[in-house]
């Protein structure tokens, strides 16, 4: 009987492959338990809707959450839209050049980069030259510079996934460039760019280096009521009631409570990610 070695080496593969997922599986599994187990008896009502009373020993995290939305929201606003012009330029505009592939490195240089980086440079670039002082627009521009490289990489990879065809097809009708990218590419190339941006935002949501240095408090028990107010920030404030508060084991449930909602925000972004690149592949097929 002849034995197949390349037969054997495929199971072993697939078998190879099969326990790394089931190990990071498993290891979210016991990090989501851990948080649920520990976090579960302060989520209620009160711990969502209310400020933090008796240095930040009781009440609730709303300052918190509602910073978190804030510097999101301006994230998404300075960062979406220059991120994907960027990518449609690169990748359907711009010669193919040295130069060009010189930008591309870069730019997945600076998706590496740690976010304490961007931080430091973000206080420096806004807070003091810019002066517009600590707060969530510079915080909100801060994590904007961080996720443009993602944006960019993202959106450009959707582009490339479109046939040339599309484009030669709107062309030999006579549509201008512009057209032909506006009505054959970005339609169904938009999914994907959208999926890596809202993957991006996700991410830029649960910093806390950036935030530390551009704007984010320690405690504030009200909402800032402009863009250029200090606020609170889930990720610092698990931070700080899980390693520097003054009674840490006394707010330990608080601190797990805030990493839940936190992973609650994160997890509701991807699964959005996810329902938008669904239903507009939908409308596209249809």
């Amino acid at each position: 009987m002849k034995i197949d070695i390349n037969r054997i080496k495929e199971k072993i593969g697939f078998m190879i492959l099969t326990a790394c997922l089931l190990l990071v599986v498993l290891i979210i599994i016991v990090i989501f338990t851990n948080i649920l187990i520990n976090g579960y008896s302060v989520i209620n009502i009160d711990f969502l809707i209310k400020s933090p009373t008796q240095g930040m020993t009781e009440g609730g995290i709303m300052p918190a959450i509602i910073g978190t939305f804030l510097v999101t929201i301006i994230t998404a606003i300075f960062s979406i839209p220059l991120g994907m012009g960027c990518a449609i330029y690169l990748n359907e505009y711009a010669k193919q050049n040295w130069f060009t592939r010189l930008i591309r490195i870069s730019i997945r240089n600076l998706a590496g980069v740690p976010s304490i980086v961007y931080g430091l440079f973000g206080v420096v670039l806004f807070v003091q030259l810019m002066n517009i002082g600590t707060s969530v627009l510079a915080s909100g521009l801060t994590l904007s510079l961080m996720t443009l490289p993602m944006t960019i990489t993202a959106s450009e990879e959707a582009l490339k996934n479109i046939p040339m065809s599309f484009r030669e097809g709107a062309l030999a009708l006579g549509a201008t460039k512009w057209q032909a990218i506006s009505t054959n590419v970005i339609p169904y190339a938009i999914p994907g760019m959208l999926t890596g941006t809202i993957l991006g935002l996700s991410r830029a949501a649960g910093e806390t280096a950036p935030l530390l240095f551009t704007g984010v408090a320690f405690y504030l028990p009200y909402l800032p009521k402009g863009v250029f107010d200090q606020f609170m920030a889930l990720p610092y404030h698990l931070y700080i009631m899980a390693t520097q508060h003054h009674s840490i084991m006394e707010v330990r449930p608080i601190a797990y409570g805030t990493a839940m909602v936190l992973v609650a925000l994160v997890f509701m972004m991807n699964l959005g990610a996810i329902i938008l690149r669904y239903r507009l592949r939908k409308n596209r097929k249809e």
